[in-house]
């Protein structure tokens, strides 16, 4: 006889605590403020391949995973290119034959300073993401600041991701 209304208040609770998020449409990521995941150690032909050490150097970066096959992928490109002109865009190629991603970069512009190669989407589960486009902004160490999932486009753009870009960018000095 208790069990129904202990389970109702414990049911509740969660649902209270989950309005009470700031954002509970965000996907918290287990990496912010940790170092960045390894990444995969391939590359597109003629493209420069994506290290280790390149998310390392001084200053804010974006890492973005990313897909030939993927129309929100494509919404968010010119975003990523106007990114670029700003700081590093590096990109994760995710699950894609190589010759679509040829045609895309070749076809669209190439946002991206570095590029890996994920054709099994190991790296993607490493770096916890879910599906493509995911973004993430990194300090001059090398350490995860933020995640967001989904593309870069209208009001997410402006309202989730390009604070926390800001944020980043002005706690550099940049």
């Amino acid at each position: 006889m208790l069990v129904p209304p202990v389970l109702f208040l414990a049911l509740a609770l969660i649902f209270l605590w989950g309005m009470g998020r700031d954002d509970p449409s965000a996907l918290p990521s287990a990496f912010i403020g940790q170092e960045a995941p390894p990444l995969p150690e391939t590359t597109l032909p003629g493209y420069t391949m994506l290290t280790d050490e390149m998310l390392r150097q001084p200053g804010v970066k974006l890492v973005n995973f990313w897909a030939s096959w993927c129309p929100p992928c494509r919404a968010e490109h010119p975003t990523l290119m106007e990114l670029s002109k700003r700081l590093p865009v590096y990109g994760v190629d995710l699950k894609d034959k190589e010759s679509d991603a040829l045609r895309f970069l070749e076809q669209d512009g190439n946002p991206f300073h570095a590029v890996a190669t994920d054709p099994n989407g190991r790296g993607a589960i490493d770096w916890g993401v879910s599906a493509p486009p995911e973004t993430f902004i990194l300090d001059g160490e090398g350490r995860v600041l933020y995640r967001h999932a989904g593309p870069l486009i209208r009001e997410d753009y402006t309202n989730r991701f390009l604070p926390e870009l800001e944020k980043a960018l002005a706690a550099e000095g940049g």
